[in-house]
């Protein structure tokens, strides 16, 4: 990672709904669960919008928003999932950051006998993982 440090982590279902979020920084804004779940469904939202208005058809209308601030990039799933990340400006690698993520979604997540699809994500197999690649991305 080059630049900033990465301050919180949004996983969508295909509907829109979160089913994971992390703080991965003191300076991440504090927001209360309700308020959470609505900047959830709005990154889906705008999504969606942006991909109504976007000039042709199959194209990645959001992969990253700058705002004074912090960047947010999105990584879009063919399932539906959404992964967005928010970081202080001037993170690289975000991208690829989220494609390590997704994989460790399917691989500790979706083979889990115990987690259901578009369901809050709690495995802990997951979540220890996650720590140390979130680790090894910020040194």
């Amino acid at each position: 990672m080059s630049g900033g440090r990465l301050l919180s982590l949004y996983i969508n279902n295909r509907s829109g709904g979160l089913i994971y979020q992390r703080n991965l920084s003191p300076a991440a804004a504090k927001l209360r669960d309700n308020d959470q779940l609505t900047v959830a469904s709005m990154l889906s939202s705008l999504a969606l919008i942006l991909q109504e208005l976007a000039p042709t058809s199959g194209s990645r209308p959001m992969s990253s928003l700058e705002a004074n601030g912090f960047v947010l990039c999105s990584y879009d799933v063919p399932t539906g999932l959404k992964l967005v990340m928010l970081a202080e400006p001037g993170t690289q690698g975000l991208e690829l950051l989220l494609k390590a993520i997704h994989a460790l979604y399917a691989d500790y997540a979706l083979k889990n006998p115990f987690y259901e699809l578009d369901m809050p994500i709690k495995c802990d197999k997951f979540d220890e993982r996650l720590t140390r690649l979130l680790h090894d991305f910020t040194r």
